[in-house]
C-alpha cells in the first residue's frame, strides 16, 4: 500500500456551519477551516503571520492575529506543516 493519499481532500475543510464563520474578510471558498486554531500562535513574533500586540485587562501583552489569513489559506497547509515539523 502506497504511503501517497488518494486524494488532497485532507488539506482542506471549509465549515460554513460554524457559528463563527467567517472568521475572517477573505473569499469563502478559500477559507481552509483546517487549522481553526492557529498551530503557529505559540511561535510568538517567529509564526510568520500577519499580527499585532494589544494590551490585556491585566496590561499582559496579548498577540492579536485577527488580521492574519495565514493558516486560513489552503496555499499554506505545507507551509505550517513544514514550520511545525522544524520545531
Amino acid at each position: 500500500m502506497s504511503d501517497v493519499p488518494l486524494s488532497e481532500n485532507y488539506r482542506f475543510f471549509n465549515h460554513r456551519a460554524c457559528e463563527f464563520y467567517p472568521c475572517h474578510d477573505m473569499p469563502a471558498e478559500d477559507l481552509n477551516c483546517l487549522f481553526c486554531f492557529c498551530p503557529l500562535y505559540r511561535l510568538g513574533e517567529d509564526c510568520g503571520g500577519n499580527f499585532t500586540y494589544i494590551d490585556g485587562a491585566d496590561g499582559a501583552r496579548i498577540k492579536d492575529c485577527s488580521a492574519c489569513t495565514v493558516p486560513h489559506r489552503r496555499e499554506n497547509y505545507d507551509y505550517i506543516l513544514n514550520r511545525l515539523t522544524s520545531e
